[in-house]
């Protein structure tokens, strides 16, 4: 079996409501909890929290990802 290491780049990068909005500057904890609410933004529940794949959002708002 070969052994191999995960990078960072082979991790999502999972966000929470909170650091979302520190994340994008311009979005309130409100407005992406009614997002992620609705299902417009696609995210993934843990008990009561959202968490958001940072590359979702950043697609989801339109803005280019630098390391495709």
């Amino acid at each position: 079996m070969k052994n191999t290491v995960m990078t960072n780049t082979d991790r999502p990068v999972m966000l929470t409501i909170k650091e979302a909005s520190e994340y994008v500057i311009g979005l309130s904890e409100y407005q992406i909890r009614k997002l992620c609410k609705s299902g417009k933004l696609p995210c993934i529940t843990a008990g009561k929290r959202y968490l958001i794949n940072r590359d979702v959002l950043l697609k989801f708002l339109g803005i280019e990802l630098g390391y495709e």
